[in-house]
């Protein structure tokens, strides 16, 4: 892998990661693009290690205020939104676990997946636009493990995480202002875990990744940078209800992938 490609792919997964587009899909197409044919557990996992970085510095006084929260050992405010991030990795704890490798046989992978994938996430977005349930005040746990449910669906390449978990949200009748921040903070420890079983297998390694340390550096450094921007860009775009925009681009991407999948 040249720099460049390395700066490019990093600033795809920093990029789409936050955005509903699905990070796993555009750099499934990038690989596609630049030759690449099968994904580098190595450099996946660094990058995916970089947008975690990103969700902490973007959102460092709300993870602050939780641990803070946790520490004072009472039943607060703080101690039941991280309850509600717990239960939320329940389903993606399963499937990632148990029954990763079997989604994967049954549902395929390359990038006619990706392109039917993109187009599910665009009909989950356009639904949750036009969608307006009675707004709650707080996200419930059963909400909080709906939504996880959402999450763990999308380990399918091209069904994007934030955007199936956050139009999840407001489908359920949640408020958009809480919706992106409690979206990407419960994607944290799930990321971490799974680079955390990549390292065990072995599958983090620079030297036999035929990666050059530069290349995997300017990965890296690509997608914390767009990482921090996409996130606190995400949120705002959230606030004010936009998501709609994203559902006609993923509409457009699906259907080209699609055709370029069967080409």
């Amino acid at each position: 892998m040249e720099w460049f490609e390395a700066l490019i792919l990093g600033l795809i997964q920093g990029f789409t990661e936050y955005l509903p587009v699905s990070s796993s899909g555009h750099l499934a197409i990038g690989s596609a693009l630049f030759g690449l044919k099968e994904e580098n557990l190595t450099f996946a996992i660094a990058v995916h290690a970089a947008t975690v970085l990103s969700t902490l510095v973007i959102l460092w006084k709300e993870v602050e205020w939780l641990v803070k929260g946790v520490f004072k050992f009472q039943w607060n405010d703080e101690t039941r939104y991280v309850a509600n991030i717990l239960v939320s990795m329940i389903p993606v704890g399963i499937v990632g676990v148990f029954f990763k490798d079997e989604v994967a046989a049954i549902f395929g992978e390359g990038l006619l997946v990706v392109g039917c994938m993109l187009l599910v996430t665009a009909a989950l977005l356009a639904f949750s636009y036009y969608f307006k349930p009675k707004q709650k005040e707080k996200i419930s746990m059963r909400d909080a493990f709906i939504i996880g449910i959402a999450q763990a669906c999308a380990v399918l390449p091209g069904l994007s995480r934030s955007g199936s978990t956050i139009a999840t949200g407001l489908l359920l009748g949640n408020k958009k202002e809480s919706l992106a921040q409690f979206s990407f903070l419960m994607v944290l420890i799930p990321i971490l875990g799974e680079a955390f079983l990549d390292l065990i297998k072995g599958d983090f390694s620079p030297a036999a990744s035929g990666i050059p340390a530069v290349s995997l550096l300017i990965g890296f450094l690509a997608a914390f940078v767009s990482g921090c921007i996409a996130c606190r860009w995400m949120i705002n775009i959230v606030k004010k209800g936009k998501l709609v925009y994203f559902a006609i681009y993923c509409c457009i991407a699906g259907v080209v992938t699609i055709v370029y999948s069967l080409i």
